[in-house]
């Protein structure tokens, strides 16, 4: 008899919980494949603090050819670039065609640089995040071998990801150089538009307590090399800049017979099947839940892991699937680059020390759970 074939894109965040959960639980019969372009897939909640130098590397990654051996699964590094779900088959950019009964797709999204003139040459992407790392690091080692020169730094963006980039970048260029001036541009009036007011009123104090000049009901027209085109003709001179605006899905996915939505992310149904082809899963930042669309955030990733682990094993057995409904309300834990945290849920706005503390604690329990020699069972 053959297996059943299983394969997975990507290395996000609910895959990497429900591969934990497989390797507790397998399923006989499952040849169970894990396509990933990277080997190590880094977890968003720690990102802000890597790039204030409070976590290592390896801290804040997951390793995925150790959780693909915990989970007994094949992993093919290499890069998916096509799909076609009528054949089963998911084209990669080096090896041969790899064919699927059922497959799963858990690839983040990318930000939407497509529609300004620059952006996709000249900044810095927030995601996909080994990119942006590697951007990061290359402006360390500058950073470390010119401490006289003074750095412009721009970050197009003013949601959580933007503020807390600008602070934690902040932070750690202060320790490595005297001058560093930050802008952050946003097209809205206010910051973090999805957050209650107290919350948006008090980054807004903290960046300019701070000194990162702020520049709201700012539109970015143009990026060149060295400067940013604004409206009201505004130019702002920069050294680097850092683009963290809506998120936007890869072209290969756009270009899928997969229903979409709107804006181009895969639709799925509460059972976190793709509406239209329902032996393809999706789950975090490429995918949205068509009945109870959520903000882009990896909290909800994170949650969608283990209903995505039961569905997979539901369906294999041929047994109906569990619906699954996303809470409405989470707690954000939003870093100011100096080991404080605020707390933002609903209209509740809280600043302290006490949670950045508790969001490490969270973070590295979380990471603990991935770890070969782990006994967390």
């Amino acid at each position: 008899m053959s297996k059943t074939q299983l394969v997975l894109i990507g290395g996000g965040h609910s895959h990497a919980i429900a591969l934990k959960l497989w390797s507790q639980n397998p399923l006989p019969n499952i040849e169970l494949t894990l396509i990933s372009d990277v080997e190590n897939t880094p977890y968003s909640g720690m990102l802000p603090g890597y790039v204030a130098g409070f976590y290592s590397y390896p801290e804040t990654h997951i390793n995925l050819p150790s959780l693909a051996e915990m989970a007994g699964a094949k992993l093919i590094l290499d890069r998916a670039i096509n799909l076609d779900p009528e054949q089963n088959l998911v084209t990669l950019e080096q090896g041969e065609p790899i064919s699927f009964d059922y497959l799963s797709l858990d690839i983040g999204s990318t930000p939407k640089t497509s529609t300004t003139p620059g952006a996709r040459e000249y900044a810095i992407a927030a995601k996909p995040v080994p990119l942006f790392l590697e951007a990061w690091q290359k402006i360390l080692r500058d950073a470390s071998q010119n401490p006289e020169r003074p750095l412009k730094i721009t970050i197009v963006g003013g949601g959580a990801g933007g503020v807390e980039l600008a602070l934690n970048i902040q932070a750690r260029l202060r320790q490595k150089q005297n001058q560093v001036a930050i802008t952050l541009v946003h097209r809205g009036k206010t910051i973090l538009n999805g957050h209650n007011q107290k919350v948006s009123q008090l980054l807004t104090r903290i960046l300019r307590e701070r000194g990162i000049q702020l520049l709201l009901d700012t539109e970015v027209k143009e990026i060149q090399p060295q400067q940013i085109i604004c409206n009201k003709n505004q130019i702002i001179p920069t050294d680097y800049t850092f683009w963290v605006t809506q998120a936007d899905s890869p072209q290969w996915i756009k270009n899928s017979n997969l229903a979409k939505c709107d804006r181009g992310f895969l639709a799925i149904n509460n059972y976190l099947q793709s509406i239209s082809h329902p032996h393809i899963f999706a789950t975090g930042d490429i995918a949205t839940m068509i009945e109870h669309p959520r903000p882009k955030a990896g909290v909800f990733a994170v949650r969608q892991g283990k209903p995505l682990y039961n569905n997979w094993c539901k369906a294999l057995n041929q047994q109906p699937l569990e619906s699954y409904i996303p809470q409405t309300k989470y707690l954000a834990l939003i870093g100011t680059g100096d080991k404080r945290a605020i707390a933002s849920r609903g209209n509740f706005c809280f600043y302290s020390s006490l949670l950045w503390y508790l969001k490490d604690y969270i973070d590295r329990k979380f990471m603990q759970q991935f770890e070969p020699e782990s006994n967390n069972h």
